[in-house]
């Protein structure tokens, strides 16, 4: 018995680890990288999310990093459920994954805000909340043409929508925490919007 507690623990631990490895790939930096031979961190706002790889390289840019961002969050959450781990592991999982897209130990800990690759995890936990985050998102965007804005109201609106929409405590519990953590990496938006020169999508350079 013990040594079935100890290989699970042991089963846990290195899933945790290489959740956050995987968020550590950011791949909006890479993509940058490649495709131009800068380093993103240096140009636009210096995230290394989706919208800041749109400023540099484009709409094509900004969908391949939004769809890989979000990929990897969903294959965290792939791989505690092959795995069998339990919920609260599933849940330290994500929490990994954003973690190490918020914070690449490999980049110095500069990273994106991590509203893709929550998405992703999300849309496979609690994928009617995603839906109606996800609605909240493109309303508020398109009505304000600020996409930092939509994520944060979408971030905003899951948990909530995660618990009305009957998903398990640990999950709502982890959409709280998506949404403490994505709500922070905005802080600087946040400042912008009050102040008034967030930059809006479709507005001149």
């Amino acid at each position: 018995m013990l040594g079935a507690v100890s290989g699970s623990l042991t089963i846990d631990f290195f899933l945790i680890a290489a959740c956050y490895c995987l968020g550590c790939f950011t791949s909006g930096y890479y993509w940058v990288r490649w495709r131009t031979g800068q380093d993103v961190r240096q140009l636009g706002s210096g995230s290394v999310g989706a919208r800041n790889v749109g400023r540099v390289l484009g709409g094509s840019g900004f969908i391949v990093v939004l769809l890989l961002d979000f990929t990897k969050g969903a294959l965290a959450v792939w791989l505690a459920t092959k795995l069998g781990v339990v919920p609260e592991v599933t849940v330290m999982s994500m929490a990994a994954v954003v973690v190490g897209h918020t914070w690449p130990a490999q980049l110095r800990f500069h990273g994106g805000k991590g509203v893709a690759v929550a998405a992703g995890v999300f849309a496979v936990l609690a994928p009617a909340a995603t839906i109606a985050a996800s609605a909240v998102f493109f309303a508020t965007a398109g009505l304000s043409r600020l996409i930092s804005l939509g994520s944060m109201a979408a971030t905003v609106t899951l948990p909530s929508a995660a618990w009305l929409t009957g998903a398990p405590p640990a999950v709502v519990s982890a959409a709280f925490g998506s949404a403490a953590l994505i709500l922070f990496r905005h802080r600087a938006n946040m400042r912008r919007i009050l102040g008034g020169t967030e930059r809006r999508f479709g507005a001149p350079r």
